[in-house]
């Protein structure tokens, strides 16, 4: 005879529909697992910004801008020993500045309306910097003028116009006189009306 079974009372299919949902809520709520997602991207994104603009954003604004702020290795040795990069790396050129004023240019687009007045002082390097700047006056204010005559409003009221203009008037003024020969050029003026 097999034996009794144990005084355990029959399940019906009522009892079976009852316990399932309430299983698998207490499996499916809460936990560990289910905040995995948030708590990684809640770490992740500020790292991956802060990466992002470290490594990628602020290089090209620098380099947009025409220059880095890092030091270079030449002048952090110099700082180091205590003296200037210019006395490390030999005997000093004299830098001179050149100004050519009241550079007028009607703005593009504006059909002669607006107006762009600009006075440059251009800073270079050489024992006769002086002498072909003068010598070149009416190329280097012509190539100025051409160079600024294509700017429209909107390129002058970027944040960076300035920089822009400089860079594209170094490069010019440097295709005249000789490679090298200007290293900076100043606005002291630069107004549009």
């Amino acid at each position: 005879m097999p034996p009794a079974p144990a005084n355990r009372p029959e399940a019906s299919p009522a009892d079976d529909a009852a316990e399932t949902p309430a299983a698998a809520k207490t499996s499916t709520s809460g936990g560990f697992k289910a905040w995995l997602p948030l708590i990684i991207m809640v770490v992740l994104m500020p790292a991956l910004a802060y990466a992002t603009t470290i490594f990628v954003i602020v290089p090209k604004l620098q380099k947009g801008l025409g220059g880095a702020t890092a030091t270079t290795p030449v002048a952090t040795t110099a700082a180091a020993a205590g003296e200037s990069p210019a006395k490390s790396k030999g005997p000093a050129v004299k830098k001179e500045s050149v100004p050519l004023n009241k550079l007028l240019v009607n703005v593009a687009g504006t059909q002669s309306a607006r107006y762009l007045l600009v006075s440059l002082s251009v800073v270079g390097a050489g024992p006769d910097f002086k002498a072909q700047m003068e010598a070149h006056d009416a190329q280097l204010r012509d190539m100025a003028q051409g160079a600024l005559r294509t700017k429209t409003l909107a390129d002058l009221e970027k944040p960076a116009a300035q920089n822009m203009i400089r860079n594209e008037l170094i490069s010019g003024f440097n295709n005249i006189l000789g490679d090298g020969s200007v290293e900076e050029i100043y606005f002291p003026e630069f107004a549009v009306q």
